[in-house]
């Protein structure tokens, strides 16, 4: 048998009816094989291989909206959506790095600005296994209060989901023309080709978030929601997008604004975390 033996990977598409695509790798083995021919040390003997190590933490990329030019929504009393994303998602990365049972990065640790297309580049860069964006949007309504999470869909799930869509993903008007060169038409096909296994992770972080939200965190009355959110666009890594309330709302910003509300938030977020690689999310997270 050749050292080059390629292994095959299927990867399926939800595009209308499902599509198989077959792809040829070559095994890790067989590069590492190739690599050591080529580096002269084809008669060496290779190092042994240590049954009993670790594997490698699983990746969490943590997303804090908006930031720089783009200070997202402004609350009542004047509080930038851009902080309060940061500050909890920064909450959010200290329990993680705590726990120690992830790896964790963070798509800005400043106040800058990145386009969405850069958010979804960060994490394959970074090999994520799951993406979760953090947002503390705003409504036309001012009553509405309370948390709720957020996967890719084509269509949205209601009528104020659909015009938090639009309006997260206009925060590329920051970024300028050079982030606008594709249509409508193609973005709808981004966000159709996404794997099936992809789909049901990211259903189950919602899930996971919406368990974990109940006991300790004010929900919508129907928390778990879809739409074609840009940043979650990712084909291969499980995201959702995480409103932990509405600036709009005079109780929510309030809330936001104490760091102890934060650590409750984040408290939530960690135990989702822990639900979604426990359960079925480990089967199809993608592997580094």
């Amino acid at each position: 048998m050749s050292a080059l033996n390629p292994t095959r990977r299927q990867v399926s598409f939800l595009m209308g009816s499902a599509v198989t695509l077959t792809t040829i790798l070559p095994s890790p083995v067989a590069l590492a094989t190739a690599r050591h021919k080529a580096h002269g040390h084809a008669g060496k003997k290779a190092p042994a291989v240590i049954g009993n190590a670790s594997p490698p933490k699983p990746v969490i990329m943590l997303d804090p909206g908006h930031g720089g030019k783009d200070p997202g929504a402004i609350g009542v009393s004047g509080t930038y959506e851009k902080h309060i994303a940061a500050a909890a998602a920064k909450e959010l990365y200290r329990q993680i790095k705590v726990a120690g049972r992830y790896d964790v990065v963070m798509t800005r640790a400043d106040d800058h600005f990145i386009p969405l297309e850069g958010r979804v580049d960060l994490a394959h860069r970074h090999k994520a296994q799951l993406f979760i964006s953090m947002h503390a949007d705003a409504l036309h309504d001012p009553g509405v209060r309370g948390a709720s999470v957020y996967t890719l869909s084509n269509g949205a799930s209601d009528a104020q989901t659909a015009s938090l869509a639009q309006t997260e993903n206009s925060a590329d008007r920051f970024a300028g023309p050079a982030f606008h060169g594709m249509s409508s038409e193609v973005q709808d096909i981004l966000a159709s080709l996404v794997h099936e296994e992809t789909r049901r992770g990211s259903a189950h972080m919602a899930a996971s978030v919406v368990s974990a939200f109940q006991p300790r965190i004010g929900l919508l009355r129907h928390p778990a929601r879809h739409a074609a959110f840009v940043v979650l666009k990712s084909a291969d890594i499980p995201s959702v997008l995480v409103e932990m309330g509405f600036m709009s709302n005079r109780h929510d910003e309030a809330s936001l604004r104490q760091g102890a509300y934060r650590q409750q938030v984040a408290s939530a977020m960690s135990a989702a975390i822990d639900r979604y690689f426990q359960g079925a999310g480990t089967n199809i997270a993608r592997s580094g």
